[in-house]
C-alpha cells in the first residue's frame, strides 16, 4: 500500500484513463451489436419491398392513428407488418382471445395479435384507396410455433418468399400501386409510439 501511494500522480490519471477508455470501448461495442442487429432485422422485413416506411402512425379517420411497425410496398401490392420479437415456444389460434408462450420454466401469454393487425389494414386501405392491402404478423427466429401457424402468421424467413420480387408487374398495376403510395406517404407521419408500442407488446405479456 505504501509503495502504491508514493506513485506519482500521472500514474493514476494513466490509470483512470485506461480504465475509462475501457469502459467507454465496451459500451461502444454494446451499442454497435444493437444497431447491427436492428439493421439486420431491418433488411430482412424490407428485402423484397420496393419501397418502405418504418415506425407510422396512419391515421384512423377518427383524429388519431395506428401505429405500424412497417409498411411495405410490393409487386404484389401494400403489406402491413406488424413485428414480433418473442422468444419461446408460441401456441395460438385464429379463435383464441389470447396466445400462450412457453419459455423453458417460463409460462407468458398475449393478446391475440389479428383484431389489431385487422385494424391496421383498414387504415392503410382508406388512405391507400382500391389497391390490395394485406398484413401480416412476422415472428424473429427466436420463437417457434410447434402447432403451426395461425392466420396471417408468418416467420421472418418466410416473408421474402411470401411476397416474391416477380420479374413482370403490368405498367397500369405499377402505376396503381405507385400512386396509392404517395398517397399513403403523403397521409402518414413519424410514429414517436414505437417505443411506446414495444413497451405495450411486453406488458401484455404476463403470467397465468
Amino acid at each position: 500500500m505504501d509503495e502504491l501511494s508514493q506513485l506519482p500522480p500521472i500514474v493514476w490519471v494513466l490509470v483512470a484513463g485506461a480504465v475509462a477508455f475501457g469502459f467507454g470501448l465496451s459500451l461502444l461495442w454494446r451499442w454497435y451489436r444493437r444497431y447491427s442487429a436492428r439493421k439486420a432485422l431491418r433488411n430482412a422485413v424490407t428485402a423484397g419491398a420496393t419501397d418502405h416506411l418504418i415506425d407510422a402512425l396512419v391515421p384512423d379517420g377518427m383524429g388519431g392513428g395506428f401505429h405500424v411497425d412497417y409498411v411495405l410496398l410490393t409487386q404484389r401490392g401494400i403489406v402491413v407488418i406488424d413485428l414480433r420479437d418473442v422468444r419461446g415456444n408460441i401456441f395460438g389460434a385464429d379463435q383464441m382471445a389470447e396466445w400462450t408462450v412457453m419459455d423453458g420454466p417460463h409460462r407468458f401469454t398475449f393478446t391475440n395479435p389479428q383484431g389489431a393487425l385487422y385494424d391496421r389494414i383498414a387504415a392503410v386501405k382508406a388512405v391507400a384507396g382500391d389497391v390490395v392491402v394485406e398484413g401480416r404478423i412476422v415472428f424473429t427466429r427466436r420463437a417457434r410455433f410447434p402447432k403451426g401457424l395461425p392466420k396471417w402468421t408468418l416467420m421472418l424467413d418466410g416473408l421474402r418468399a411470401e411476397f416474391p420480387i416477380t420479374d413482370y408487374v403490368s405498367p397500369a398495376s405499377e402505376t396503381r400501386f405507385r400512386e396509392a403510395w404517395q398517397r399513403l406517404k403523403a397521409a402518414v407521419k413519424p410514429s414517436y409510439m414505437a417505443d411506446m408500442s414495444h413497451t405495450m407488446k411486453l406488458r401484455k405479456l404476463r403470467l397465468p
